[in-house]
């Protein structure tokens, strides 16, 4: 018999480990290109939904509430692929955007860099 730890590291079980607030990591990367679009946390509830419709759906912990992307701007996510980590307790989630992927309106929240202790612009 094997146990929870085995069977979520070499089993075909989808057995997601949510933290103590019932979260897990998801990392957004283009479908495509790979580029990093995003890093949200999700619950029972966002993975669910996204598992259902096909778009991402995200826990706000600002908002306290489930959070489909888009639902205000019309900018989804429409997810292809949900890649597990070992201990099931990230996702990465391979997602086309359909348009801007960061509320300030850029492609991506990953939009700068760090260089000598400054953030400087990423060329898209």
């Amino acid at each position: 018999m094997t146990n929870d730890s085995d069977e979520r590291e070499t089993g075909s079980a989808f057995m997601p480990k949510f933290d103590a607030q019932g979260l897990l990591s998801a990392v957004v990367l283009h479908a495509d290109t790979r580029v990093p679009l995003m890093v949200a946390f999700m619950d029972d509830k966002a993975v669910a939904a996204t598992r259902e419709t096909g778009l991402a759906h995200f826990h706000s912990r600002s908002r306290g509430r489930l959070w489909k992307k888009g639902e205000s701007s019309g900018h989804v996510l429409r997810v292809e692929k949900i890649l597990v980590d070992c201990d099931q307790d990230a996702l990465v989630l391979m997602a086309r955007p359909e348009g801007p992927t960061c509320h300030t309106g850029a492609t991506s929240c990953f939009y700068r860099k760090l260089e000598g202790g400054l953030l400087h612009s990423v060329k898209s």
